[in-house]
C-alpha cells in the first residue's frame, strides 16, 4: 500500500511517499502527479522518496513522465531520499543523470537518505 501526502506552498508542491511503488500502486502515484503538473503552475516539485523500500520499473517510468511533462512546463522536479533498490533502478537504467538537474541549481535534486 502507498501512502501519497500533498503539500502545497506558494508556488511549489512536496509529493511525500510512503510505502511500496509497484504496478498495482504506480497508477495512483501517476494521477496525483498529473494532476499536481497538470494544474497552477508550480516553480518546483519535490517527490520525497525517503519512505520508499522498494520501487519496480513501473514507478520509474511513472516519475520518467511527470519529469517529460514538468521539464515542458518550465517545472523544476526534485527527488529526495532515493536510497536502496529504487536508487540502484535509476543507476542500472541510467536515468538517474535525468534527474539530478531537475532541482534548483544550489542543491542536488537526488540525495540519499540518512
Amino acid at each position: 500500500m502507498l501512502k501519497i501526502t500533498v503539500t502545497r506552498s506558494e508556488g511549489a508542491a512536496q509529493l511525500c511517499l510512503s510505502g511500496r511503488i509497484t504496478i498495482d500502486s504506480s497508477p495512483e502515484l501517476r494521477e496525483q502527479l498529473l494532476a499536481l503538473l497538470s494544474g497552477e503552475p508550480l516553480d518546483g516539485l519535490t517527490v520525497d522518496l525517503s519512505n520508499v523500500p522498494y520501487m519496480d520499473l513501473s514507478g520509474i517510468a511513472t516519475l520518467l513522465e511527470a519529469l517529460k511533462i514538468a521539464r515542458r512546463r518550465k517545472t523544476g522536479l526534485q527527488l529526495t531520499g532515493l536510497h536502496d533498490r529504487p536508487r540502484y533502478l535509476f543507476e542500472v537504467t541510467g536515468l538517474l543523470s535525468l534527474f539530478e538537474n531537475c532541482g534548483p541549481v544550489s542543491a542536488p535534486s537526488i540525495q540519499k537518505a540518512q
